[in-house]
């Protein structure tokens, strides 16, 4: 079965395409397996998609695997597509996911409810050390709410009214996230381009069943002919004398 990495070393979103992705024929490592629990990707692509491709670029030639990454990010229509591409940098390199929720939250302080139109946003990427082989992306739209609800999922899922309206994305269970969520959509679309590639792959041999093996038996004329020390041959075919 062949291997490819999840590029990311988020648990979350490990957790979640890990559980997106359990139907795909191949064996999922992640950066831990690897020992490459600190390998870090500089994000300078200026779209969602052009960050996927460096994660995946970047970790399938570190790891020399085929390597699916992930970029995902939160627009905001009354905030001009914000935070968009910077998600996870918005409020600050260091800030929290509650930091992040708090800022938003302020910046929306005073729009109107049919004014909060926001969408999550995933791309996905595969590469292998040599090519990017394909992407995809998914979206959900929703508003942004007034004040975070939930204690599930990660990110701005608190804030995150599915469809305009409770529950948060926050408010849903794992499995109901993954039913309806952006990143189930770009797994969704990008599965066609995995399975193709799981498809062209060598088989990989199974070992031997120790139980199943099954020697020859050397026929006489296979045995070797012994010589004596002056040089005669002697048959091993021959009697033993007493």
């Amino acid at each position: 079965m062949p291997r490819v990495l999840i590029a990311t070393t988020n648990a979350h979103k490990i957790e979640e395409l890990g559980a997106l992705l359990v139907q795909v024929g191949c064996e999922f490592v992640v950066p831990r397996d690897l020992g490459l629990d600190d390998f870090d990707v500089d994000e300078t692509g200026s779209t969602l998609l052009e960050n996927a491709i460096l994660k995946a670029v970047s970790f399938a030639r570190k790891a020399g695997l085929p390597a699916l990454a992930d970029d995902s990010g939160l627009e905001v229509d009354a905030l001009g597509g914000e935070p968009g591409v910077r998600s996870k940098r918005y409020a600050g390199p260091d800030a929290t996911d509650a930091d992040r929720v708090s800022l938003i939250v302020s910046k929306l302080a005073g729009v109107a409810e049919r004014a909060r139109t926001a969408r999550f946003r995933t791309v996905l990427a595969f590469a292998t050390p040599d090519a990017v082989i394909g992407t995809g992306s998914g979206s959900v739209e929703g508003r942004i709410g007034l004040e975070p609800f939930g204690a599930h999922g990660f990110g701005y899922d608190p804030i995150f009214l599915v469809g305009g309206h409770r529950p948060t994305m926050a408010e849903l269970t794992p499995a109901e996230k993954n039913a309806i969520s952006h990143r189930s959509r770009a797994v969704q679309a990008i599965r066609p381009v995995l399975d193709t590639w799981v498809a062209s792959q060598p088989p990989t041999p199974s070992p031997p069943d120790p139980n199943t093996l099954r020697f020859p038996t050397p026929s006489p004329a296979d045995l070797p002919t012994l010589r004596s020390p002056i040089g005669s041959p002697l048959d091993p075919r021959a009697s033993q004398g007493g």
